[in-house]
């Protein structure tokens, strides 16, 4: 059977059906869990007004924020249909992430369970302590019905709350979604919430926590974090107007939580089983500071390409160098804006993570910003068991947009006597302070920034010849000249040491020897030597290779262009060959001690806290 795209469904609807959407009967949902201890929710959604002819439900196949597909549907089992009268009504399976239900007399009452037990931000997450729901993976919908709103009922064990960026209703006892776009973009914790709210411009901003630690750490953390959202909001020069008045920090941070941090338009979802003190409390924070940039950069300051999500597809974008890799930049300098990174802490977590990985990438030297974020929907939690050459053909449009965007930062503050700040407030307000029906109006392309930058440098030249080389083109920034006038150096981390490259090694349990899991990178000691992956490095210089302290041992007995054999177990068997060494490549960004006044003062408004 071949099924209709939506807006032919559309198209055959009758006259007297065509009436504003939030006119028509709203899709009323229930989410229960009457056997969370398996991590189950049985879930009901009622369908009413409908027009004759079969009524297609299915599931969201990608998500949000994710650009792969997940196919959640895989997780969706006793589907039941009946009409307003509880009869059984037909159901049948035209494809893996769909059902067809015919003979309803204008209503239809899906009801399904669902499992799930994965925390984060794609999947959902049930036990006998919460639920950590992402929508896609939760609630089905209805083809043709995207555009009515939606309310759903929570039917909660005791204890717990709901936090969500929904609207909630408490005279109906549900939580309202304007249409299936915003449903689907707003993650929901179920679970005794520990609630911590604060103003900001008049807006309200809101920390619903699920932890184990004590009020004292989350006090602590909140107060970070209230620094944090102040530091975005001076980049920007102002919050957004959040949807329904408030911005919700959807926080999951128990211990059988995945790490990670998923953007909404108002709200973000918050998973990790760090703890919220010492080293967890910091990395914790660096997830609220990179999604909470996201409220403006890609939420609202939304790629053209996007725009509209497409719930049926992998969405591919040329735009997440900038969406992601810039929101990338942005999230450890608001760090150090808001005082929670030193200034030597900001450049051994923030600025050696950005330059090594652009510099030593052997795919950064091939591909561009533009073709990177095109490779999302294969490596943004994508599934697959082929194994692939990404190691010299890939590095994340996190990493190569965030280096770009410092280098752009810098070479703005040099050379053109304004800031990416700057830009990225000008950005915002043409692009996305505009917004109409929970959208953006003026979702951008790449020659929108091309533009908007030579209006802020006003250099149209520099700008044509920025985008040209370093966002087109994969020409690499010169770090060593754009750290400079910030008074910092760029050097060797291990100057003089030998080294056998940036490849990985696993030592094998039984100590016989080191495995290369991934293909080799190119132009390393082992790529020249045709050694690849799989293949088990046993013998260096004639000592055996049981653990990594015994090669750290070995290497700094060498010095850089030294010979030496190696014996491998490779896939035509056991062999010797002879390595030449290398020096350590592996770079560090360090301070000058002889830096000028100029320079400090260069760094310091680069780096100080622009809040008020």
């Amino acid at each position: 059977m071949i099924r209709k795209t939506a807006t032919a469904f559309l198209l055959a609807l009758p006259l007297a059906f065509c009436e504003p959407a939030a006119a028509q009967a709203p899709v009323t949902y229930t989410v229960a869990f009457p056997n969370a201890v398996h991590h189950e929710a049985r879930v009901s959604v009622t369908f009413a007004q409908l027009p004759n002819g079969p009524l297609q439900v299915c599931m969201a196949r990608s998500s949000p924020g994710r650009y792969a597909l997940h196919e959640f549907a895989k997780n969706v089992y006793d589907v039941k249909a009946t009409d307003s009268k509880g009869k059984a009504l037909s159901i049948s399976r035209p494809d893996p992430y769909g059902w067809d239900v015919e003979g309803h007399d204008g209503t239809v009452v899906f009801s399904y369970t669902l499992f799930g037990d994965r925390t984060d931000g794609t999947y959902a997450g049930i036990d006998v302590r919460h639920a950590h729901l992402n929508i896609p993976a939760t609630l089905a919908y209805a083809r043709g019905l995207e555009q009515r709103p939606a309310e759903v009922k929570f039917d909660l064990p005791t204890g717990w709350q709901v936090a969500s960026q929904l609207r909630p209703d408490a005279a109906k006892g549900t939580w309202y979604a304007p249409n299936l776009q915003y449903l689907m973009d707003s993650p929901t914790s179920l679970g005794p919430q520990k609630i911590r709210t604060w103003k900001e411009q008049g807006r309200t901003i809101e920390m619903q926590v699920l932890h184990e630690g004590t009020d004292a750490e989350l006090d602590s953390y909140v107060a970070q974090a209230k620094k944090v959202v102040k530091e975005a909001a001076a980049v920007f020069g102002e919050l957004p107007e959040y949807d329904f008045g408030r911005y919700t920090f959807v926080a999951n941070y128990l211990p059988q939580t995945s790490g990670d941090g998923m953007e909404h338009r108002n709200s973000t979802s918050l998973t990790s089983n760090r703890p919220l003190r010492g080293a967890g409390a910091l990395d914790n924070l660096g997830t609220v500071s990179h999604e909470f940039f996201h409220s403006w950069n890609v939420e609202r300051i939304r790629p053209k390409d996007l725009e509209p999500f497409d719930f049926d597809r992998a969405n591919m974008s040329s735009n997440l160098w900038f969406a992601e890799g810039f929101t990338q930049y942005y999230g450890e300098l608001l760090l150090r804006r808001a005082g929670a990174y030193t200034d030597q802490q900001y450049y051994e977590e923030a600025l050696n993570g950005l330059v090594n990985s652009i510099l030593l990438s052997p795919g950064a030297a091939k591909y561009s910003p533009v073709q990177m974020s095109q490779q999302a929907p294969f490596v943004d939690a994508a599934a697959a068991i082929d194994p692939n050459n990404r190691t010299n053909t890939y590095l994340s449009y996190y990493y190569i947009g965030g280096a770009n965007a410092l280098a752009l930062d810098l070479e703005l503050r040099a050379n053109h006597k304004t800031t990416l700040d700057a830009f990225m407030r000008a950005v915002w307000q043409q692009h996305g302070k505009p917004q109409r029906n929970y959208a953006p109006e003026r979702p951008y392309t790449i020659p929108d920034l091309q533009r908007v930058l030579g209006e802020v440098s006003k250099d149209t030249a520099f700008a044509g010849r920025f985008f040209r080389e370093h966002i087109y083109g994969h020409e690499l920034p010169k770090f060593e000249q754009l750290l400079a006038p910030a008074g910092l150096q760029l050097r060797k981390a291990k100057a003089g040491q030998a080294s056998l490259g940036l490849n990985r090694f696993q030592f094998l349990p039984d100590s016989s020897g080191a495995l290369l899991p991934s293909t080799s990178i190119i132009g390393s000691p082992l790529y020249v030597a045709g050694l690849d992956r799989e293949d088990v490095l046993l013998k260096l210089d004639g000592q055996p290779l049981k653990r990594a302290k015994v090669l750290q041992q070995l290497l700094a007995k060498h010095k850089p262009g030294d010979v030496v054999p190696l014996e491998v177990r490779a896939r035509d068997g056991v062999r010797t060959v002879q390595i030449k060494l290398q020096e350590d490549s592996m770079l560090e960004v360090v301070p000058l001690p002889t830096a000028t006044r100029q320079q400090l003062a260069f760094r310091k408004e680069w780096l100080s806290g622009k809040a008020k």
